[in-house]
């Protein structure tokens, strides 16, 4: 019987750029997403990566898991929209990224690039065979989920990731979702 693998990713805090519903910078936490996260539980792996910007290393800092950056676990590339607020994109091209995971027209990735980018990191993981926490973006945390569920790029909007929140898979041969009580 194969070894289960486990993969933590963890969402990292609250920032400026979701309070206010802005497009990311690479900005620190709030004070309210540092006490958040700083009351959160501990985790333990044989190893921590985190992605690249302030947000998920300031994060894994705050949890006690210091880590390796890794530029796969980067937040999904906003491009020309970076820093300016959600309500100031032209509304067809709003609804054109929310719809169409295809749409890239603001210069960045689309939501099947960061679903293939997440789906090779993940293939990676599971090919070491090493235990895992993963401080990221909830974008990334989506891609994974629709990874592990086989579930079309389209339904990326359509899963809620807070701050803060750890997703839990499993790997014996295929990923799995796996719950915590």
């Amino acid at each position: 019987m194969q070894k289960v693998l486990r993969l933590d990713l963890v969402s990292h805090g609250m920032t400026e750029a979701m309070r206010k519903a802005r497009f990311p910078v690479d900005e620190s936490l709030t004070e309210a997403g540092r006490r958040a996260i700083a009351s959160c539980g501990r985790l333990t792996a044989a190893r921590v990566l985190t992605g690249p910007e302030r947000r998920a290393v300031e994060t894994a800092a705050l949890m006690g898991l210091p880590g390796e950056e890794d530029t796969r676990l980067r937040d999904l590339d906003a491009g020309a929209w970076r820093g300016g607020e959600l309500m100031s994109v032209p509304q067809d091209e709003l609804y054109a990224w929310l719809t169409d995971p295809h749409f890239s027209g603001h210069g960045g990735e689309s939501v099947v690039d960061v679903v293939e980018r997440t789906r090779y990191w993940m293939a990676e993981i599971a090919s070491e065979g090493m235990s895992t926490v993963a401080v990221t973006h909830p974008a990334v945390i989506r891609a994974a989920m629709l990874v592990t569920l086989d579930a079309p790029p389209k339904s990326f909007w359509r899963i809620d990731i807070p701050p803060g929140s750890v997703t839990r898979l499993h790997y014996r041969g295929e990923w799995t979702l796996h719950f915590t009580a």
